[in-house]
Order: C-alpha cells, then sequence, then structure tokens
C-alpha cells in the first residue's frame, strides 16, 4: 500500500513540473508585458533580467502555500487516502484549465484557478465523506474553510476595479505632467518620478518579496514593519538624489531603467509567492506521505491529516529545482509568448488589426462614454481643455518601421509598473487576498484608456477584448471548481484505474492543444510576413504573387465544391468549408493592415497604394464569391436534402468547365503580361455570362413545371449568381493588375 501512494506522490511531482510550465506560460503576461511592450530594452536582456527575478524570488520564497494545506478546507477532518484524491484532481485540473487558456491566449489568474480547484475538489470530498457515513455526518462547513473562499472571491472583484481605477487615474495625471513629448521634462523632473517610482518598487520588493522569506528572522520582519515610513523616505532621498544625478552626467534615461527594475520586482514576486500555487499541492502531499510514514501501523483510510495545520517549512532544493524549471519555462514556452500577445494587444498605441469583434455591451459603454465626454465639455472650460489636449498630442517622430515601434512609451510601462507594484504591496501588507495577474492586466487597460490608446477607431474592439478576459476569469473559477469537483468523484469510483485513464486524458489533452497552437502560430507568422516584407520595391511582386495564389486557389475550389456537391460527399465540402475559411482569414488580414502597410511605403508611393488596395479588394470579393457558393453547399448536404438532378449536373460541369478555361487564360496573361489580349478575355467572360443566363432562365421553367423542390432550386441559383459575381470580380482584378503593371513600367 505504501509503495501505490509513493507513486501517486511521484505522480504529484510530474504534474507539478507540468503545471509550473503552463503556469509560467500564463503569469509572464504579468511581468514582462510592461518591458516587452515599451521596448524598454532587447527582448534578450529583459528574459534574462526577468529570469534572475525568477530565480531570486524562488530562493526568498517563504516556503509552500498556506492555502494548498489548510486555507481552503480543514484538514484534520480528511483522512490520508482522501486527501491525496483531492490534491491529484487538482493538479490534473490545473494543468487541463491552465493550457486551456495559454493556448487561446488569454491570461487568467493562477492564484484563483488553484483556489477554486480545492474548493471543489474538497466539497466533492466532504459529499462523499457525508453520504458514506451518515452516523458521523457533519455540516459541510465544518470540513470547508468558507470564510477564505469568500475574502478570495470578493478580492477578486475589489482588485478589479481599483487597478484599473487608480491605473487611470495615476495614468492621466502623469500623462498631464509629462505629456507625450517627456523627455525635456524628464531632464528637470526624472530624478522625482525616478525617485517615486524606485521608492515604490523598492517597497513591493520588501513587502511582497524579501519579507515573507524563509531566512528572514523575526526580528528583521518586526524592525521593518516598525521603520516602513523610514525606509521610503531615505529610499525616496537617495534614488531621487543619485538618479537625477546620473540622468544631468551620463544621460541615464531614468525610465529604462524604472521599467526593467519593475519587471525583476514583478518576476522576483511571481516566483516567490504565485508560482509557489503550483509546487504548493505536491508539497502539502508530500508532507502528507511523510506523516503517515512516520505512524507504521496507520491504515491510509483512518490516518487524519491533523499534521497540516501546522507550520511546515518547504525543502529549500525544490524552491530552487521550481525555479530553475520556471526559467525554462520562460524561455523556451512560446504560449507564454501567445498570451503577452493579448494584453500588448489591448494596450498598444496604434491602430491595427484588432484581434477581438465588437459586442452589444462594448458598443453600448463607447456611446456612453462619448455621451458622458459631451457633458463634460460643456462644464469644463475651453481654455483648460485646450491645455489638457495639448498634452496629449504626439509629437511628430522620424519614420519607423511600424513592426519595430513599441506598443507603448517608457512612460506608461513605468506608471504599469509602478502602480501594479504599490497595488499588491499595499494588499499584501493589509492580508487582503488578490491575484497579481488580476491587479497588472487592469492597471494596463487603466493606463491605456487613459492614454488615449482607445480612442473611437479602436474602443469598442479592446473594450470587448477586456470583457472577455474577464469573462474567462469568472470562468476560471467555475470551471475549476467544477472540473475538480468531478475529478474526485471519478477517482473516488474508479480508484487507482480512472487516475491512470485521467492522466493519459490530460496528456492527449495537452498534445492536441500544443498541435493546435503550433499550427496558429505558423499561420499566423505567414500572415505577418506577408504585410511585413511588404515595401515600395517588391509591392507589384507581392500583389502578383497573392493574384496568382487566390486564382489559383479560386477555380481549384469552384471545380472541388461542384464534383463535391454532385456526388454529396460531406466530409470532402467539409474539408473546402475549412480551407476557403483559411483564404478569407489571410484576405481580411491583409485587408485590416492596409494602413500599416500604405504608411511603410514610400511618400511618394500614393499611386503605388492605391493600386494595392484595388486588388486587396477584389481579392476579398473573390473569397467572399467562393464562400457564398461552398457554404450553402455544405448546409444542402449536411440537411439531407435532395441533391441536383441530372440537368443541373451538366449544366454546372458545362459551366464549370468553361470557368476552368477562363482562370487558366488569365492566369497565363498576369504571368506573361500578355495585358493586349484583355478584351478577348472579356468576350470570353461575355460567353459564360450568357450561358449563365440562359441556365437561370432554364431553372425558373423548372420551377414553374414543378420539376425541382425550394431548396434545391435557391441553392442552384445562388450557385449560379456568386459565380456571376466570380466572373466580375474576377475580370475587374485582371483590369487592376493591367493598370499596376502600366503604372510599374511608367515608372522604370
Amino acid at each position: 500500500m505504501e509503495t501505490v501512494y509513493l507513486v501517486l506522490v511521484i505522480v504529484l511531482f510530474i504534474l507539478a513540473i507540468s503545471d509550473l510550465i503552463v503556469g509560467v506560460s500564463n503569469d509572464a503576461v504579468n511581468f514582462l508585458n510592461s518591458a516587452i511592450g515599451s521596448k524598454a530594452a532587447p527582448f534578450k536582456v529583459i528574459m534574462i533580467i526577468a529570469a534572475l527575478g525568477i530565480l531570486v524570488g524562488a530562493t526568498f520564497s517563504g516556503g509552500m502555500m498556506e492555502v494548498a494545506r489548510k486555507g481552503i478546507f480543514h484538514p484534520e477532518y480528511f483522512y490520508f487516502s482522501e486527501i491525496i484524491i483531492i490534491f491529484l484532481a487538482v493538479m490534473i485540473t490545473d494543468i487541463i484549465l491552465l493550457d486551456t487558456f495559454n493556448t487561446f491566449g488569454l491570461p487568467t489568474s493562477t492564484t484563483v484557478s488553484i483556489v477554486f480547484e480545492l474548493l471543489g475538489a474538497a466539497v466533492a470530498m466532504s459529499i462523499i465523506k457525508i453520504l458514506s457515513s451518515p452516523e458521523t455526518a457533519k455540516d459541510i462547513g465544518e470540513f470547508i474553510n468558507t470564510g477564505n473562499a469568500l475574502a478570495i472571491i470578493f478580492g477578486i472583484l475589489l482588485s478589479i476595479v481599483i487597478a484599473f481605477s487608480i491605473g487611470a487615474l495615476v495614468q492621466y495625471i502623469t500623462r498631464i505632467v509629462f505629456s507625450f513629448n517627456y523627455k525635456k521634462r524628464l531632464k528637470y523632473f526624472g530624478g522625482i518620478w525616478g525617485g517615486i517610482a524606485i521608492t515604490a518598487i523598492t517597497y513591493f520588493i520588501i513587502i511582497k518579496g524579501a519579507k515573507g522569506a524563509s531566512f528572514m528572522s523575526d526580528e528583521a520582519k518586526l524592525l521593518i514593519k516598525e521603520n516602513t515610513l523610514l525606509i521610503l523616505g531615505a529610499s525616496f532621498v537617495a534614488w531621487t538624489i543619485l538618479l537625477q544625478l546620473l540622468n544631468w552626467i551620463i544621460k541615464l534615461n531614468v525610465l529604462k531603467l524604472i521599467v526593467l527594475v519593475g519587471t525583476f520586482a514583478l518576476a522576483m514576486a511571481f516566483a516567490g509567492n504565485d508560482l509557489v500555487n503550483f509546487i504548493g499541492v505536491p508539497l502539502a502531499g508530500y508532507e502528507s506521505f511523510k506523516e503517515f510514514l512516520s505512524e507504521p501501523s496507520a491504515s491510509p483510510d483512518t490516518f487524519l491529516m491533523e499534521a497540516l495545520t501546522g507550520e511546515i517549512k518547504s525543502p529549500t532544493i525544490f524552491l530552487i529545482i521550481a525555479g530553475f524549471i520556471m526559467v525554462l519555462a520562460l524561455w523556451f514556452s512560446r504560449k507564454a509568448r501567445y498570451v503577452t500577445k493579448t494584453e500588448i494587444g489591448l494596450s498598444r498605441q496604434d491602430e491595427g488589426s484588432e484581434r477581438f469583434g465588437s459586442s452589444m455591451l462594448s458598443r453600448s459603454l463607447v456611446r456612453s462614454s462619448i455621451n458622458f465626454g459631451n457633458v463634460i465639455r460643456y462644464i469644463i472650460p475651453k481654455r483648460i481643455q485646450e491645455g489638457i489636449a495639448r498634452q496629449f498630442d504626439k509629437p511628430e517622430t522620424p519614420s519607423i518601421d511600424l513592426k519595430d515601434a513599441p506598443s507603448f512609451d517608457l512612460l506608461r510601462a513605468s506608471v504599469n509598473l509602478v502602480v501594479a507594484s504599490i497595488i499588491i504591496s499595499f494588499a499584501t501588507s493589509l492580508r487582503l487576498p488578490l491575484s497579481t495577474t488580476y491587479v497588472t492586466f487592469m492597471v494596463a487597460m487603466g493606463s491605456s484608456l487613459s492614454d488615449k490608446a482607445w480612442d473611437r477607431e479602436s474602443a469598442v474592439y479592446r473594450i470587448t477584448g477586456v470583457l472577455s478576459v474577464i469573462g474567462g476569469w469568472f470562468f476560471t473559477a467555475l470551471s475549476a471548481f467544477t472540473v475538480a469537483f468531478l475529478i474526485v468523484y471519478i477517482i473516488h469510483w474508479g480508484a487507482f484505474i480512472s487516475i491512470g485513464i485521467l492522466l493519459i486524458i490530460a496528456l492527449i489533452l495537452i498534445i492536441k492543444t500544443h498541435v493546435f497552437h503550433k499550427k496558429r502560430e505558423k499561420k499566423s507568422e505567414e500572415y505577418k510576413t506577408t504585410t511585413d516584407e511588404i515595401n515600395s520595391k517588391n509591392i507589384f511582386e507581392k500583389c502578383t504573387i497573392n493574384v496568382a495564389i487566390t486564382l489559383n486557389n479560386a477555380i481549384k475550389i469552384y471545380n472541388e465544391t461542384i464534383q463535391a456537391l454532385v456526388k454529396e460527399d460531406l466530409k470532402k465540402l467539409k474539408s473546402i468549408k475549412k480551407e476557403i475559411k483559411e483564404i478569407n482569414k489571410k484576405a481580411k488580414y491583409l485587408k485590416d493592415n492596409i494602413h500599416n502597410t500604405i504608411i511603410q511605403l514610400q511618400e511618394d508611393s500614393i499611386e503605388t497604394g492605391h493600386y494595392y488596395v484595388q486588388v486587396l479588394d477584389y481579392l476579398r470579393e473573390i473569397a467572399h464569391c467562393i464562400t457564398f457558393i461552398i457554404q450553402p453547399s455544405f448546409e444542402h448536404i449536411n440537411n439531407n436534402h435532395k441533391g441536383l438532378i441530372n440537368i443541373q449536373v451538366e449544366e454546372l460541369n458545362k459551366i464549370r468547365n468553361r470557368l476552368t478555361e477562363f482562370f487558366t487564360t488569365i492566369q497565363d496573361i498576369i504571368q506573361k503580361n500578355k495585358f493586349t489580349e484583355i478584351n478577348h478575355i472579356i468576350d470570353k467572360q461575355q460567353e459564360i455570362l450568357n450561358i449563365i443566363e440562359e441556365f437561370r432562365k432554364t431553372q425558373i421553367r423548372r420551377i414553374k413545371n414543378r420539376e425541382t423542390g425550394t431548396k434545391n432550386s435557391m441553392l442552384y441559383l445562388g450557385i449560379l449568381s456568386e459565380t456571376k459575381n466570380l466572373l466580375l470580380n474576377t475580370i475587374n482584378l485582371l483590369k487592376a493588375q493591367r493598370d499596376f503593371v502600366i503604372f510599374q513600367n511608367r515608372k522604370i
């Protein structure tokens, strides 16, 4: 029996390694975003600083997270076998949950996830105990620490509002003081701002980091507590004088220093406190196993875990190993960078393609904000409004490659780190539960709002994104509780066999999400490369390649759709539907990034930009035409409607053959620049249009004679209509390409 439980404890540690990896992927957003978004330093430098912070934080860790042992449930009422089931359920759930969120690039709270997993698992085990032993039944409140759970939920709600509000207010005041053209004012006030910022971060390190270190004595902690104001005052004066002198003498960039020090501090706090979430449960299982072994005659089904109620120090070696695993995960996890992109995308200063769409709630909020702003304008004197508006005027910057431009400036990055540090430190000193993820994310969103990053061009999309992330946080709590609850029941019923099955399922899910993420990332890089590589010299070549690819895909998919529709091949139609979806996504990406692409062109490239826009318009329309053919065809067969009759098949095959010849000729014209033959291809287009017109009239006769049903007629007429649109847009694309070629030749 001891061997079996030893294996389970080893499994807990294996799960802990996986949990550390997915945890870093999720929580890296907390300490990397400000530095990466503002490009305070090269990416490798930022990663080295964050890695050092993680290693120091792991060493400073105060030990195993209390909530894992006794924060959510009362361990003295549970037997050893029950505790192990609870911990296994928590770890399996945590890995699946965090990996899923990471795959979709949504930052969530690792603290909240593990708290609600512990709560769900403990509630399930409590119910099992109550139902199995009616004679010793207790109220479920005796098993669960409901006070702590409610405090954490309250902390979530409170931290979201406070972090967003304070982040917005501080950024607004800071921007009014320094403006976007802050470099001149930093010469005189950089030392003061740096003194405030570094002092706040120092306080954060002491309160959130070193103060919880296992090596710090109670006397040292008491000394810090009694002299907090003195420490802060001395720190402010010393840093202000030092930074101002360095600014004057060696032109030190104070903001870069603040951002890099803040990144180190948050990474340190993350490792010292938050990441203990991932090793807390396995270490609690390890300590439980040690206590069980200390009683040779004990039975796992009768041995109560009273020992977990006392103070237990985590082995330092485990903390150091965990720190190194975190660092490796930080360097090599690509999902961490995808999660980071979400927050940076929602807070970036410039416009561009938005990841999220709009929603009714976001539109209502924006509309209400505009109306509120109009009311404020009537109240505040016009001169004050103009003075404030000047502080938000962005200075003209020299031409810069947009892909190398920071998402926001160093001033906002420093505000994000300072405000997040102060809020987390203050809450920690008051022993208020909150999530580092929630605080850092909401501060970043508040500061981006005040910085007018959410203008009328992007506000609805950014707000939808923020609401989606916040909704995901509450979904984290619900799903963590539910899944852990169910897994406890599954393990209780299926014993060790069910544990093996659950571990296999978890492994399969992780592999699948990894493959899914890798494919999506590859597609994303392809799209990004397509636009990033476009410049004034190669734009004609890039457009020609895109035109050739689109025309080739269009006729290929058209032929495959008609053939699959005739054969009523649902599997093939489903495959084609996925293919056209990807083509549409790429066409949309190119269209959404027109603004940034044109900006990167030379100043005298107005005509080039015009032709580029024109070509993209027709490429998008061609993709739409194909979509409106494949979608109804798929739905028709999927709903088991009657297929096409023989005469309709013959007519569509005739159109398909003529259309293939038509597209082949166009591709030849574009490839060889034989645009003198354009009149000939227009004649061919008209011939096919006449055939379509004839077949449409024939179908109307069939409807009159009741030869075909409603669904059949709608599908057939729809295909004819979209084929006509496909022909028209293809000729327009050909003409646009011709004009582009003429313009390029004229330039030469």
